[in-house]
């Protein structure tokens, strides 16, 4: 197991967050799906596979020598870092209630005719899903895979997050990618979501798998459920993607009617969440895992 590794990474993007002088790690992913869709993309499931599995093996050979070569864990952590994105979700959850019309950085929603209630909504539930795919689950591939199981983690939600989507045009090339992330974030999504729950020290936070299995992805349901029932509002509900209306659950009980304060509240997780985390690595540690 990696912790020690794992735990620096966590400190260094807690302190700086993005290095914003070098070219992201993910934006050179993205930069690579961007060119193999313009060449190759065809309407069909075999062409998709070639691009997941193309851009892990490309993560792997960048990767895996660093792993091999380098075994100072501070070095490790520096780079690993860069693959946790807590201070920045953080922060850009926090920009929403100051600049709400920065709502449409941060979600794929149709966002030109959102009302107050609906931005907050919007980004409570970007708070909470990104809570599992950019902290937990990157914490989680990191511990246990260093950073090569970190960079292929990386590697296929960012895949999900550009050609994932149930649309005409990556219905079948988007395929093999949404089915692997869907397998990716089993684990982490549940674990995120019991997180939530025990930290707001909610018993009705518990029940999210009541509501989170409605949810079309198997996964981002459960982390959001357990946010709403946490706050005791409403999240989920139609939703209009790429000019069309969606039908949504909702996720949670409560009011429907979401506010500042519940943006507030949900951010008020954020230093238990950092207690925690730096509290559990660093007693595994000590205790020389």
């Amino acid at each position: 197991m990696h912790i020690q590794t794992t735990l620096i990474a966590y400190i260094i993007d807690r302190l700086f967050g993005e290095f914003r002088f070098i070219r992201h790690p993910v934006v050179l992913m993205g930069d690579y799906i961007t060119w193999y869709e313009k060449h190759f993309y065809h309407d069909s499931i075999l062409r998709g596979v070639g691009l997941t599995l193309s851009l892990l093996f490309l993560i792997m050979i960048v990767s895996l020598p660093m792993a091999i070569m380098i075994d100072n864990p501070f070095v490790l952590g520096l780079i690993a870092s860069m693959g946790i994105a807590s201070k920045m979700l953080y922060e850009s959850v926090k920009d929403i209630m100051i600049h709400p019309e920065n709502i449409r950085l941060l979600v794929s929603r149709d966002t030109q005719n959102l009302s107050p209630s609906d931005i907050n909504k919007a980004a409570i539930e970007t708070y909470a899903e990104n809570l599992s795919d950019g902290v937990i689950a990157p914490l989680l591939y990191l511990m246990f895979f260093g950073i090569v199981g970190l960079f292929v983690y990386k590697g296929i939600n960012t895949l999900d997050s550009m050609i994932g989507y149930k649309n005409p045009r990556y219905e079948k090339f988007g395929k093999f990618a949404a089915r692997l992330d869907d397998l990716a974030n089993f684990l982490p999504s549940r674990i995120t979501a019991i997180m939530i729950a025990l930290l707001f020290g909610s018993k009705k936070a518990l029940g999210f798998y009541s509501f989170g299995r409605y949810h079309d992805s198997p996964n981002a349901g459960h982390p959001i459920a357990a946010m709403a029932l946490a706050l005791g509002v409403k999240l989920g509900g139609d939703t209009s993607y790429f000019g069309k209306l969606k039908s949504k659950p909702f996720f949670g009980k409560g009011r429907e009617d979401i506010h500042t304060e519940d943006i507030a509240k949900a951010l008020s997780l954020q230093p238990k969440i950092d207690i925690m985390i730096i509290i559990s690595l660093g007693v595994l540690c000590i205790l020389g895992f």
